[in-house]
C-alpha cells in the first residue's frame, strides 16, 4: 500500500460542504483492519499508542481515551486518509499547527511502506491521528481548555446568570474605565471577574427558592439547580463587555481637558451617545466577522484560553494524577498564586516603586544623558537586562498567553526599533536630537511643548499664525512609530489577503448565501468538530447584525450633526467603511497570533485630509474608525469563547446587547469622575493618572488634524507617507519567500516584526517587553515543548492566578492609598525619578545660539 501526497480537494471545496466525511452516519468501510478480536485488547492497545504519541497524552489525562477509542472504531482507512489529506492542505501554512503533528501526518500520507511499522501499527496510527483531527482540536492549547463533547441540556441563559452578570459588568466597567487612565494600568480581567461570579452563582443556587414564573409565552425558572460551568461562562461573557473600557474613554480627555482641546460641552450625555455608537458598531461588525474569526479552526484566539481554563478549573472535576512530579490541583495552585501576588504587589506598586520600572543602570551615573537615553525606562529605549520586578510591567504583552513565536517576533522588532530610534536620535535626523528621544509629546522649534492655541483662530487652523510660530517636531521614537504604523497597515492588509484568500472567499460566499436563504446555517459550511457540534443550536442571522449597523450609523449622523463636533457627515461614512475593510485581515492576524492591530493612527491621517485644519473633528473621525475594530475585537472574541464552550449563539447575542447598554452608562459615569481628579492627565499627577494614550492621540491629531498631513508629509516628514507604499510593496515578495521556504521560515512573521517596531513613541519601550520575553521563552517554548502535559494543565492557571492577585491588590492600593494620595517617600520610591531618566526632558543638544532649531522661518508654509 502506498499513498502520495497530492491535492484531492481544495480547502475551499471541503469547507463549503462538498465533502461529507464529517457525517456521523457514514457507513464504516470494510477495509478497516482490527487490531485484535478481543475488544479490551484493542482498547488497551489504542490507549497505549495514544500515550506513546506525545501530543495525545493529554487526552488520556482529561478522560477522553474511551471517547477516541469508540470514534476510532467507527473510522475506515479510506475516511482516515481523506481526513488527513484535508488537514494537511488546510494547515499547511498554519503557524499554530504543531510541527510534530504535521510531520506525522506527512509520514502517514506517504503510505504503509514508507511508514515502515507494519500494517497493524500503520492502520492504528492512521485512524488515531484522523480521529483527533475529526473529533477534537489539533492544537494542544485548545484541547487543554475545550471538551470534544457537549451536553445541550445544561442550563445556560438563566435569570440568575443575567442578574449576576449585569451587576458585575457595572462594577468591572466602572473600575476598568477609571483605572485605564493610569500608567501602568491594570484591569478586572475576565479571569478575575470569574472568581467574583462563582460565589454569587453558588449562593443563588443554594438560597433562591425554585419557582416557575410565567411571563407571556416564556416560563422563568428562578433556580434550575446547581450553578453550571456554562452559566458561569455565560455570565463571564456578559462581564467581558465591562472588562474592556469603552473606546470613547481614551478620547474623552482629549476633547474635554484643558490640557488638550478643552471642549466643556462634551458632558455625560454626549459621552453616553458616543459610547452607544462605538459599542454597537463593534457588535454589528462582529457578526460579519464570525465567518473569518470564529468558525475557522485556524482562528485559535490564544488570548481567550486562560478564561476557559479557569472556568473549567472552578466548576469541573479534574484529574489528580502526578504530572512531572506535580500533583497539586489547578484550583489550589490558582489560590496560592493569587494570595502570594496579592501581597507581593504592594512592594513594587507602593512600598518600593523603583522595582516597577527598574532603571537600575541609570543609578550608576544619574546625570549621564547617554546612559539614560540607551538604558532608561522612562526617557530612553530601555536596553536593560533586568527591567522590572512588577508583573503588571512584565506581563504587559501577555507573555504566558500569546504564542512564543508572536512574542519572539515582536521582541525582535522591538530591539530593531530601539536601535533605529537611537540611530535617528544620535544622527539628529530631522532635529530629533533637540527633543527627548522617546516621547509622544509634540514640540515647537524652541524646544517647548507645542502650543495649539498659537496656530488656531476660533478652533480652526490659522496659516498666518502658523508661519509666525513653528512647525511641529516629534521625537525619534514617535517618528519611528508613525512610519512603522503606516507601513504595517498596508503590509498586513496585503499579506493577509494573499495568504488567506481562499478563506476570505469562502466566508464572503457564505455571507451572501445567508442573506439569500435565511434558513441556511453557516455551521453547515465548516467541517471542524466544534462547528459540527454547534449545528444543534440556532444561529444568529446575519440580518440581525446588519440592522444594528444601520441603526447605529443613523445615530452617528444625528450625534455629529446636533452636537458641535464639527465633523463633516460624509467623513463619518468614509472612515467607517475604511475601518471595516481593514478590520477583516487585522482580525484574522489577531485570532491566529494574538497580535492586535487597530486603525487608530490611520483614522488620524484620514481625518486630517477630510477635515483639514480641524483637530477636534480629527479626534472624532479617528474615534469612529477605532470604535469599529476595537469593540468588534471584544465582541467577536466573546463569540469565539462561546463557540469553544458550546453556548447557544442567540443567548450570547442577547447577553451582549444587555451588557453593552449597562456598560455604556456606567463607563460614562467613570469618565465624569475621572475629570474631577486633581491634575488629571498631567505628567506630574500624584497617582499616575497620566492618560498616556490620550497624550498620544492629542499629538497625532495636532500633527495631522490641525497642521495637516500635507504640511507634515511634504515639508518635514515625507517618509511617513512613503511608508504606506513601502509596506504594500514588500508584502508580496516576503509572503512568497516565506511560503517557498516554509520549513525554515515558518515561525518568522514579518507583520509581527514590523508590529514590534511600533512599541515606541508613547513612553513605552523595551522595559515593557524584555521581562515578558524571558517568561515567554520559559513557559511558551521550553516547558511547552518538553513538558506538554504539565504545560497543558498549569500554564493558563499560573497566568490567571498571578493576574488575579495583581488586579485585586492594585485595586485595593488604588482605593486605599492612591485615589487620595498618601505618598511614601524614601530612597526606594524616589531613586527611579532622581536622575535624567526620571526627569523626562533631557535632550542631546541644546538650543542653537539663534534661539531655535529646525527649519528657518518662512520655509514651512
Amino acid at each position: 500500500m502506498s499513498t502520495v501526497i497530492e491535492k484531492t480537494s481544495t480547502p475551499e471545496d471541503s469547507v463549503s460542504g462538498e465533502s461529507e466525511f464529517y457525517n456521523e452516519k457514514k457507513a464504516v468501510d470494510v477495509t478497516t483492519t482490527p487490531l485484535d478480536s478481543e475488544p479490551q485488547h484493542e482498547h488497551d492497545a489504542v490507549v497505549e499508542r495514544m500515550r506513546e504519541t506525545g501530543d495525545m497524552e493529554d487526552l488520556i489525562a482529561e478522560g477522553y481515551a474511551d471517547f477516541f477509542v469508540e470514534k476510532l472504531g467507527m473510522m475506515s482507512t479510506a475516511e482516515a486518509l481523506e481526513v488527513l489529506q484535508y488537514s494537511f492542505e488546510y494547515h499547511q501554512t498554519d503557524i499554530n499547527f504543531p510541527q510534530a503533528t504535521m510531520d506525522r501526518i506527512t509520514h502517514l500520507l506517504q503510505g504503509e511502506d514508507a511508514y515502515g511499522q507494519g500494517p497493524i501499527i500503520y492502520n492504528l496510527d492512521l485512524r488515531l491521528e484522523a480521529s483527533l483531527m475529526k473529533y477534537h482540536s489539533p492544537y494542544p492549547e485548545v484541547r487543554s481548555v475545550c471538551a470534544p463533547t457537549d451536553d445541550p441540556s445544561i442550563p445556560v441563559e438563566t435569570a440568575r446568570a443575567y442578574v449576576i452578570g449585569v451587576f458585575w459588568v457595572a462594577v468591572a466597567g466602572f473600575i476598568n474605565q477609571l483605572i485605564y487612565f493610569r500608567q501602568p494600568h491594570f484591569t478586572l480581567t475576565s479571569q478575575v471577574v470569574q472568581l467574583l461570579l462563582l460565589p454569587c452563582g453558588q449562593f443563588a443556587a443554594k438560597f433562591i427558592p425554585a419557582r416557575n414564573i410565567k411571563i407571556w409565552k416564556w416560563t422563568l425558572n428562578t433556580n434550575p439547580g446547581p450553578w453550571t460551568f456554562k452559566e458561569q461562562l455565560f455570565a463571564t461573557i456578559i462581564t467581558n463587555v465591562g472588562s474592556q473600557n469603552s473606546v470613547w474613554g481614551q478620547y474623552a480627555p482629549v476633547v474635554r481637558e484643558n490640557l488638550f482641546y478643552g471642549q466643556q460641552w462634551a458632558d455625560y450625555g454626549f459621552t453616553v451617545c458616543i459610547n452607544l455608537i462605538c459599542q454597537f458598531f463593534g457588535l454589528g461588525t462582529a457578526g460579519i466577522l464570525r465567518r473569518f474569526c470564529v468558525y475557522e479552526s485556524k482562528a485559535v484566539w490564544p488570548t481567550l484560553l486562560p478564561t476557559l481554563q479557569l472556568n473549567r478549573t472552578l466548576l469541573l472535576p479534574e484529574d489528580k494524577r502526578v504530572i512531572n512530579g506535580w500533583k497539586i490541583t489547578k484550583y489550589r495552585l490558582f489560590n496560592i498564586l493569587l494570595a502570594i501576588t496579592f501581597v507581593y504587589f504592594f512592594i513594587p506598586d507602593y512600598l518600593f516603586t523603583a522595582l516597577s520600572t527598574f532603571n537600575w543602570m541609570t543609578w550608576i551615573a544619574p546625570n549621564n544623558k547617554n546612559l539614560a537615553f540607551v538604558t532608561g525606562s522612562k526617557i530612553g529605549v530601555g536596553f536593560n537586562p533586568i527591567p522590572s520586578f512588577d508583573w503588571s510591567v512584565i506581563n504587559y504583552a501577555n507573555c504566558l498567553v500569546v504564542p512564543w513565536f508572536t512574542t519572539a517576533n515582536q521582541y525582535l522588532g522591538s530591539v530593531l526599533g530601539a536601535l533605529i530610534c537611537l540611530g535617528l536620535y544620535y544622527s539628529n535626523y530631522k532635529w530629533t536630537g533637540h527633543v527627548p528621544p522617546n516621547t509622544s509629546t509634540v514640540y515647537d522649534r524652541f524646544g517647548a511643548t507645542y502650543n495649539l492655541s498659537r496656530v488656531q483662530t476660533n478652533g480652526v487652523f490659522d496659516q498666518v499664525k502658523y508661519e509666525a510660530y513653528s512647525i511641529p517636531y516629534v521625537s525619534a521614537g514617535y517618528y519611528m512609530y508613525l512610519c512603522a504604523s503606516y507601513a504595517v497597515y498596508m503590509f498586513a492588509f496585503v499579506y493577509i489577503f494573499i495568504g488567506e484568500w481562499k478563506t476570505l472567499t469562502v466566508a464572503c460566499k457564505g455571507f451572501v448565501a445567508s442573506l439569500k436563504d435565511r434558513n441556511k446555517t453557516a455551521y453547515e459550511r465548516y467541517r471542524d468538530p466544534l462547528s459540527v457540534m454547534m449545528r444543534q443550536y440556532k444561529e444568529v442571522p446575519d440580518w440581525w447584525f446588519i440592522i444594528i449597523l444601520l441603526l447605529t450609523f443613523v445615530t452617528t449622523l444625528l450625534v455629529t450633526h446636533f452636537y458641535p463636533t464639527t465633523v463633516p457627515l460624509w467623513s463619518a461614512v468614509v472612515i467607517l467603511l475604511v475601518a471595516l475593510a481593514m478590520l477583516v485581515p487585522f482580525m484574522i492576524l489577531y485570532a491566529t497570533t494574538g497580535y492586535y492591530m487597530s486603525t487608530n493612527m490611520l483614522g488620524t491621517i484620514l481625518g486630517g485630509y477630510m477635515a483639514p485644519g480641524n483637530g477636534l473633528a480629527c479626534v472624532f473621525i479617528r474615534a469612529f474608525g477605532f470604535c469599529v475594530d476595537d469593540q468588534a475585537e471584544t465582541y467577536v472574541g466573546d463569540q469565539k469563547l462561546a463557540h469553544y464552550a458550546k453556548l447557544p449563539p442567540r443567548a450570547v447575542f442577547r447577553a451582549q446587547c444587555v451588557a453593552t447598554v449597562v456598560q455604556v452608562f456606567v463607563t460614562a459615569g467613570a469618565v465624569e469622575l475621572a475629570h474631577g481628579i486633581e491634575d488629571f492627565c498631567s505628567w506630574d499627577q500624584g497617582s499616575r493618572f497620566y492618560c498616556a494614550w490620550s497624550h498620544s492621540i492629542y499629538s497625532g491629531t495636532l500633527l495631522f488634524g490641525v497642521v495637516g498631513p500635507s504640511r507634515i508629509f511634504d515639508t518635514l516628514y515625507p517618509m511617513i507617507k512613503w511608508s504606506f507604499l513601502i509596506g504594500a510593496v514588500i508584502a508580496p515578495p516576503l509572503y512568497y519567500i516565506r511560503a517557498r521556504y516554509t520549513r525554515y521560515l515558518r515561525f518568522l512573521h514579518p507583520a509581527l516584526i514590523l508590529g514590534g517596531i511600533t512599541k515606541f513613541g508613547s513612553n513605552y519601550n523595551l522595559t515593557y517587553y524584555t521581562g515578558g520575553f524571558y517568561f515567554s521563552f520559559v513557559f511558551m517554548w521550553y516547558i511547552r515543548t518538553r513538558y506538554l502535559m504539565w504545560w497543558s494543565k498549569y500554564n493558563y492557571i499560573i497566568s490567571s492566578g498571578i493576574s488575579a492577585g495583581i488586579a485585586f491588590s492594585g485595586i485595593l492600593i488604588f482605593l486605599a492609598l492612591q485615589y487620595h494620595p498618601k505618598p511614601l517617600s524614601w530612597w526606594g520610591t524616589t531613586v527611579q525619578s532622581a536622575g535624567v531618566d526620571g526627569g523626562g526632558s533631557a535632550t542631546l543638544y541644546d538650543l542653537p545660539e539663534i534661539g531655535y532649531f529646525g527649519l528657518d522661518p518662512g520655509t514651512w508654509s
